[in-house]
């Protein structure tokens, strides 16, 4: 077994759910047990590193490998945490490797990118090549639902280029869309389900706000399509609300998921929809909005030239060619470059097969993109 095969066995063999359901077991949520065993990792290299708390028991790692005279860094992220088991055919957490696959929860999304990155930074550290330029490996938290790692990444961590790690076979995602997620809630009065003219159904008031979303969701499949992106979405994805059957309910609440493309502003999402009932879509009473809970722009191909092609010469040099496309999915890179810093997504394995219940990553693909990284870290000064 190779080393960078080890690394990725003993990932997946850490559990790392987001705890983003309540039933999930306490003992295989929350990303801290990858934590501790990255910093064991960073120890061992003898290099600097510090955590970066997001949320209680849930801490980014970022690591620093310094080049004396370097002018650039680049920052390589992937996330810890994996979504949920439920259903799965092999066993998450075993790591078995049969033939060129390992398989198991996370083993594409994302730590066979976070071992090819880990192998690609150990190797910078040990061989100490001579020119290179600074890199940042930073390990984030809570990806898979609020991003609340990401944000504070970009808060404290600074770098000229980034390369966010998602499975993409090896070509580049240079564009993607955006996300916002909030709740809304209508109100009413609760009563005794055998007079309900005494009470306000707060479940009726949702059906009129849910068919004023469905109106809205035209309006966006009107718009003109971005050239990469095609058009923004929305989508409701859960509902609740009653207590009981034999009560009128006083409070229905759902989720909603707005996906931007460019130009359009995560900063305006919800106040846009909240306009659009109360103007167009006849909602005249009430309605409640959380702050949103992912807010990122579409990520844009423009500004991020020069590290889709430095990456792509790499990736040339290794495989022979690369495409560079758009994908409608939601990364870290989004967040990275709206703070400024120029993002690209690269990674070994399929998104077809993330979040399946079979998931897998090509074994040759880690190697072959550890290899990629640690070119490309060689060809900036």
């Amino acid at each position: 077994m190779t080393e960078t095969t080890a690394l990725l066995r003993d990932l997946v063999m850490l559990p790392s759910v987001n705890p983003m359901r309540p039933d999930i077991p306490a003992d295989i949520t929350l990303e801290h047990r990858v934590t501790a065993y990255l910093e064991k990792f960073f120890r061992s290299l003898g290099v600097s590193y510090e955590r970066q708390t997001a949320a209680p028991n849930r801490d980014n790692i970022v690591a620093r490998f310094d080049v004396p005279g370097a002018k650039h860094t680049l920052m390589l992220e992937a996330h810890q945490d994996t979504v949920p088991i439920d259903g799965m055919i092999v066993e998450p957490f075993g790591a078995k490797i049969e033939g060129n696959r390992l398989y198991g929860r996370g083993s594409c999304d994302i730590k066979g990118g976070m071992t090819a990155m880990l192998s690609a930074f150990a190797r910078l550290v040990r061989e100490k090549p001579k020119h290179c330029c600074n890199v940042i490996m930073a390990c984030s938290v809570d990806e898979e639902h609020t991003m609340l790692g990401v944000v504070e990444l970009a808060k404290r961590t600074k770098a000229d280029f980034a390369v966010v790690a998602e499975p993409t076979n090896l070509n580049i995602v240079h564009s993607h869309k955006g996300i916002v997620r909030w709740n809304m809630a209508t109100t009413g009065r609760s009563c005794h389900s055998s007079t309900p003219e005494q009470g306000v159904n707060a479940i009726y008031r949702m059906g009129k706000v849910l068919v004023g979303i469905e109106r809205f969701a035209q309006q966006l499949a009107a718009m003109p399509s971005d050239p990469l992106l095609g058009k923004g979405t929305i989508s409701v994805g859960r509902i609740g609300g009653g207590v009981s059957v034999n009560t009128v309910p006083d409070r229905c609440t759902i989720e909603i998921d707005r996906r931007l493309v460019g130009g359009e502003d995560p900063n305006a999402a919800s106040g846009d929809l909240l306009a659009f009932l109360q103007t167009k879509a006849g909602i005249d009473f009430s309605v409640e909005l959380t702050e949103p809970w992912i807010r990122t722009p579409a990520l844009q191909p423009t500004g991020s030239e020069q590290i889709q092609q430095l990456l792509g010469n790499a990736i040339n040099a290794e495989r022979g060619s690369h495409k560079v496309h758009a994908v409608p999915y939601g990364t870290d890179a989004a967040t990275l470059a709206w703070a400024g810093i120029p993002s690209v997504v690269f990674g070994p394995g399929d998104i077809a097969k993330a979040h399946t219940i079979d998931e897998w990553v090509p074994l040759d693909e880690v190697q072959a993109a550890a290899d990629i990284l640690y070119r490309l870290a060689c060809s900036i000064e």
